[in-house]
């Protein structure tokens, strides 16, 4: 039976089966050394006498080896395996576009992504999936203890309501179609269903942005649920979950960080809050604004890390006149909103809020905007309002951003598996 690299150390004195990838070959004088590469990490094989048949394992070839295990404290994990027969289980691997047993990654990102297939295999390339792995276990497992069910909705929308310029249109069976740019209308109507509802799906944007922190499709990670006093009732859910998904990444993924040097981050308790018109201050910028600027965003960041000790800080009361139509205004002053944008490390991670829950209020956002309720655009999402639905909010987190601010990557396609962008559609 086949054993995974990590197991070898406690099999000391057994004869034991591995099996993955010619991850190097190493030839000494008297000894050559075959290191094989498994999910779970790295095995050392000691290979005596004729070296004809490692020559013709080239690097990436699949092979079964079978072997004793001896206690060496110079191997992978204090143990090897000896006296090894060695059975390939392809033909010999073309050479691999990067080398993919160097500690680092020499070849620049374009070339990374050209042969993402073979690429994504260098420990340090892979160990950004599984930092997003390990927080996505994190996400689901938070709001499952906390009574959320999981949905999944539509990705083929019959109309563009949230942006109408950056949708990527489709001919569905000889009509138009767009990709969904958020499961937004569908998850709020699903809180009028099970009051807790999350969901984790591809959302895309056909916005024209070719920068290190915009996709064209990307993980959002959804959340939404009822009978809320306002956002800051979203804002403590959210802190939870990032809690449980930052402990998450430091439980499954810990080799995946130690790989790429990185530590963890702790979210505090009480994140710090400033609204909108104070952050203006903070980052220097013009009171009269509309939104926060990249650089500000930075700034608020720095001033958060410098002031209290904090990765995060959110920034509330964004201004209604760049908000969705369905964003809650502040009741004290309705030019702002119940709305935020959590920051994470200068750079904007989450944006949630309470949402309008009144039929007639829906009705008056609309026609403020010269659109009616009765358009089909909304119809079918405001038939859940006409029916009754309780004061709510929820969130979204882009999980791409978010691995990319954790591990310090400076371009979010460095840990996305197969990005989607202005140039790239394949591989």
């Amino acid at each position: 039976m086949r054993i995974l690299s990590h197991e070898i150390p406690s099999a000391v004195g057994q004869t034991v089966t591995v099996a993955g990838w010619v991850h190097r070959r190493r030839r000494l004088a008297a000894v050559s050394f075959l290191i094989l590469r498994d999910r779970s990490g790295l095995a050392q094989i000691v290979v005596k006498g004729s070296q004809a048949q490692l020559d013709e394992l080239g690097e990436e070839t699949v092979v079964q080896v079978t072997g004793t295990v001896a206690a060496n404290p110079q191997a992978p994990g204090g143990a090897e395996i000896v006296d090894p027969v060695i059975e390939p289980l392809t033909e010999p691997a073309a050479t691999p576009p990067i080398e993919l047993w160097r500690p680092t990654v020499g070849a620049g990102l374009p070339v990374v992504l050209d042969n993402a297939p073979v690429a994504l295999r260098h420990p340090a390339v892979r160990a950004g999936w599984e930092i997003a792995a390990a927080a996505l276990h994190g996400f689901r497992s938070a709001l499952d203890g906390q009574g959320f069910t999981e949905i999944q909705t539509p990705k083929i929308v019959g109309t563009a309501t949230e942006s109408g310029a950056n949708v990527f249109a489709l001919d569905y069976f000889g009509g138009p179609a767009y990709l969904a740019q958020s499961p937004q209308f569908y998850k709020q109507t699903m809180v009028g269903v099970f009051e807790r509802v999350f969901e984790v799906g591809p959302v895309f944007r056909a916005e024209p942005h070719d920068t290190v922190r915009h996709l064209a499709e990307y993980v959002s990670l959804d959340a939404e649920f009822g009978f809320i006093t306002d956002h800051r009732d979203v804002l403590a859910v959210l802190r939870s979950v990032i809690a449980e998904m930052l402990s998450s990444v430091g439980a499954r993924a810990g080799a995946a960080l130690e790989r790429l040097g990185v530590t963890a981050p702790e979210i505090p308790v009480d994140v710090p809050v400033v609204h909108f018109s104070e952050a203006l201050k903070i980052a220097g910028a013009d009171p009269d604004e509309p939104d926060l600027a990249p650089a500000d965003e930075r700034a608020i960041g720095e001033w958060a890390l410098r002031e209290h000790g904090s990765d995060f800080v959110a920034v509330e009361g964004y201004p209604m006149a760049k908000r969705p139509f369905y964003t809650h205004p502040q009741p004290s002053d309705p030019r702002w909103s119940n709305s935020f944008d959590l920051l994470f490390r200068g750079v904007e991670l989450v944006t949630g809020g309470q949402r309008l829950h009144q039929y007639s209020d829906y009705v008056a956002a609309l026609a403020a905007r010269g659109e009616s309720a009765d358009a089909p655009a909304y119809s079918s999402y405001l038939q859940a309002f006409k029916h009754g639905m309780p004061p709510h909010g929820g969130f979204a987190i882009g999980l791409e951003r978010f691995v990319a601010r954790l591990t310090g990557a400076e371009n979010v396609r460095e840990v996305t598996l197969f990005p989607r962008d202005l140039h790239r559609l394949t591989p």
